[in-house]
């Protein structure tokens, strides 16, 4: 999803956030636009609702889609939801319309924001060792989510807890754009700001969230014991960098109490054997992959891991393929996907790269035949989908592949890129007024609320012949006056 120069809300309904100009020069960073969030209610309103916070959690995220690229893979978003959906179950969170962000940054980083909102950085999968590991950070997530630290900490000190979630927009977004050491200087900067009382209060957050937390990993059938495994890792990177704290452990603060703490907790697991998750390997693959630069690089490291550990061997072969085809090396990626293949011929993450691999070659037609093989066994799955809408774009058959989009953005109506890439091939298909209808769905999911109403305007004027699409443009247009005035009462 490319960045877009985009013009704000209206300023009667937004309040400026945080991050001041001086602070983001300081680093040397200047974001295109001042990060807003709305303003919950009044001090009086006592704590905020559910249903604020998801508003909340809906204005944030817009803020933060203008500013940062979300990471496009279908299969690692499709395995991050699958497993948050499964840990949530077993949360006490009361509202579960969650929303997984998933961030392309080296860094061991994950957020949880009001309204549902759970961000996992690509770096995480790389620093975990196994499933378990990556999902005690996310039912830590869940666990803030559940016992709604945010509003409390609103509650308890207004103006230092909007300090708090802008602060975290803002590191967000400057790390994403500077690396991880720009990030922790805003973050840094931000927490300088807060009170100790804050502080405090936010490490008791932290307590009770790890408690929580570790109660979501027994009743899911997960190791507890993950939990202090991946504290332990992220404090020995500590130790190996000095002061360089992973950014996870800045917006979570840490403490050597807290580490024993959580170990304790876990002790009585120790003994007890759980089952490893396979899939977990060949997504810590997919994340591996996105941080080598260079893709012979890439090659050059699964061969390594191959020679040196054959735990998770067809892991390391599914690298190879992965890596030879970003290399261009086409023939080869097809010789290591095949021989996985032949060994299991029906694991969905090796038919998709397989096809991925068709693509990246050229060869459509031998994409769409496995494509529509697949169908027959799982008509609606989102990555093959996807794959789907690529080749056919692709290979020029845009009509089809917009039909496919649009059946994707009924599926997953608030996922932007969706909307971004039907756009875009409703234009080479030379629907004019689809382009601004998705455009405007585009706009309306990063908060540029303005942009929207001119792209419906737009194609109002060409649909002057077709009431049935000129009856929806007017309900969007309508709708969107509503989310406005929804807004000004947050």
């Amino acid at each position: 999803m490319p960045n877009q120069s985009l013009k704000l809300l209206g300023h009667a309904y937004w309040i400026k956030v945080l991050i001041t100009l001086s602070l983001l020069l300081s680093i040397g960073i200047t974001l295109a636009a001042d990060i807003k969030l709305p303003m919950l209610g009044d001090s009086s309103s006592g704590i905020v609702s559910n249903n604020q916070e998801y508003k909340l959690g809906k204005a944030w995220l817009q803020s933060f889609r203008r500013h940062v690229k979300q990471h496009d893979d279908p299969l690692l978003q499709q395995y991050l939801e699958q497993l948050a959906f499964d840990l949530v179950t077993h949360s006490e969170l009361a509202d579960r319309r969650l929303t997984l962000v998933l961030i392309n940054n080296p860094s061991i980083n994950a957020f949880a924001v009001p309204g549902g909102i759970i961000g996992v950085h690509t770096g995480i999968f790389t620093h975990a060792d196994n499933e378990d590991q990556l999902a005690s950070i996310i039912s830590h997530e869940l666990a803030h989510l559940s016992q709604r630290h945010y509003a409390r900490s609103l509650e308890a000190n207004r103006n230092n807890s909007a300090i708090a979630l802008a602060g975290l927009l803002a590191t967000i977004i400057v790390s994403s754009k500077a690396g991880a050491d720009a990030g922790m200087a805003t973050l840094s900067a931000t927490q300088a700001i807060a009170t100790d009382q804050q502080l405090r209060y936010s490490r008791s957050n932290e307590k009770e969230a790890d408690r929580q937390g570790i109660k979501i990993m027994e009743r899911s059938g997960r190791d507890p014991k993950a939990s202090a495994e991946m504290l332990e890792k992220m404090m020995a990177i500590t130790r190996y960098k000095g002061s360089r704290l992973p950014e996870f452990l800045l917006t979570h603060p840490m403490t050597e109490r807290r580490v024993a703490d959580t170990k304790s907790r876990t002790l009585k697991y120790q003994n007890n054997e759980y089952r490893d998750n396979f899939d977990f390997y060949i997504m810590q693959v997919r994340a591996q992959v996105l941080q080598h630069d260079d893709p012979s690089y890439s090659v050059k490291y699964f061969k390594q891991k191959l020679s040196t550990n054959r735990h998770h061997k067809n892991a390391y072969i599914y690298g190879l393929a992965i890596s030879h085809a970003n290399a261009g090396n086409h023939s080869l990626a097809k010789q290591y996907i095949s021989q996985l293949l032949d060994q299991e011929e029906s694991y969905a993450p090796y038919i998709f790269s397989d096809i991925e691999i068709d693509i990246a070659a050229g060869d459509y037609q031998k994409a769409l035949k496995k494509i529509d093989i697949q169908f027959a066994l799982n008509p609606n799955n989102y990555p093959l989908k996807m794959l789907y809408a690529d080749v056919l774009w692709k290979s020029h058959q845009y009509q089809q592949s917009a039909r496919v989009l649009t059946f994707l953005s009924r599926q997953r109506p608030e996922d932007p890129n969706i909307w971004y890439q039907l756009a875009e091939v409703r234009g080479l298909a030379g629907n004019i007024a689809g382009v601004h209808a998705a455009r405007a769905e585009y706009f309306i999911l990063i908060g540029a609320l303005e942009n929207a109403q001119r792209q419906l305007k737009f194609a109002e004027k060409l649909l002057h012949k077709d009431v049935k699409q000129m009856a929806i443009v007017k309900q969007r247009l309508l709708e969107i006056i509503e989310m406005e005035a929804e807004l000004k009462k947050l």
